[in-house]
């Protein structure tokens, strides 16, 4: 059977668009992927295969084919082609924030609990930013672990300041130190794992694909970027869940339940993270626009000998 030939590497919705970007997202971090066996991905990546190859898929429909495609995309490594381990797919973003964000929020008061679930969290960034290395530009063991180490000391150092603080305030206060150590931790994590950009900058395209160069400025608001949704997409699970809990708190409907305590936190983190992960990656468009005028000069120039000059250039921000 012919199926129709489209370019399947690209994303099936139009990404120039929030709700295209977010339908996209909402597949790529589907939980659900994370339960298919190895025979099930070494079969979609069979389908993608051939259908790349131009071969005849009998049986098989287009949407078989970006089917096979996004459990390609959720478990292999888009350079090495490599399959990579499940709880660093991006499939198991959410179930496993889920555990580690709520465990956060549950047991924010003793400073071993602090120290544990915050280690545990970064311990979880650092695989995450391991399996999805560039295969390309290797990250380097040395660089991944001042990042891990780094972003680990800020997030203890914020928590524990944090919760020193809170003692003095308002329960509620107390509730979201968790969320100001991720913030903190995320502002030190992601700029240390991608420093090589700040330094040799992101290759920048125009319209037509043409290489106008590599720009420092490009890098660090794509990082900024990246930065701004990372904190975005822990808000809601570590702000609304504490708020929710402390509602209940104090119409006493914790004492009569108290064991109901970390499944319901445990619950309403794997709710928001849900919708917030795939909805504030999508807030930024991964082929993001940045003007002309605002690139290097070298690059500037290079985009004047073009006929006709672009005004408008593109890069890969990152995740």
């Amino acid at each position: 059977m012919t199926l129709p030939r489209v370019n399947i590497d690209e994303p099936r919705w139009d990404q120039s668009t929030y709700w295209g970007r977010a339908k996209y997202f909402f597949t790529t971090t589907n939980p659900l992927n994370i339960f298919c066996s190895a025979a099930e991905l070494d079969k979609a990546k069979a389908i993608v295969d051939k259908y790349r190859a131009g071969e005849p898929l009998d049986g098989h429909s287009l949407d078989d084919v970006y089917r096979a495609k996004e459990l390609v995309d959720s478990a292999f490594h888009p350079d090495t082609g490599e399959k990579m381990i499940v709880i660093g797919r991006m499939s198991a973003q959410v179930p496993m924030n889920m555990v580690i964000t709520g465990c956060m929020v549950t047991f924010y008061k003793s400073t071993p609990a602090v120290v544990f679930w915050q280690w545990v969290n970064q311990s979880f960034n650092a695989l995450v930013n391991y399996t999805n290395r560039s295969g390309k530009s290797p990250l380097s063991v040395e660089q991944l672990g001042k990042s891990y180490v780094l972003a680990t000391g800020g997030a203890l150092a914020t928590a524990l300041s944090l919760n020193k603080l809170a003692q003095r305030g308002p329960p509620l206060m107390g509730r979201l130190v968790p969320f100001a150590a991720v913030a903190a931790a995320n502002c030190i994590n992601i700029p240390l794992m991608r420093y090589r950009e700040v330094e040799n900058g992101v290759p920048v395209y125009d319209a037509n694909n043409n290489h106008l160069g590599d720009s420092q400025t490009a890098a660090k608001i794509g990082i900024a970027a990246v930065v701004f949704s990372r904190i975005f997409m822990a808000a809601p699970g570590m702000v609304f869940t504490p708020v929710v809990m402390n509602s209940l708190e104090r119409k006493g409907l914790l004492r009569k339940i108290p064991w109901a305590n970390a499944p319901l936190q445990l619950l309403l983190c794997g709710f928001f993270l849900t919708f917030a992960t795939p909805m504030c990656c999508a807030l930024f468009p991964q082929k993001s626009p940045i003007q002309v005028s605002k690139l290097e000069k070298p690059l500037q120039e290079k985009a004047k000998d073009l006929d006709p000059p672009p005004t408008v250039a593109y890069y890969n921000k990152g995740l």
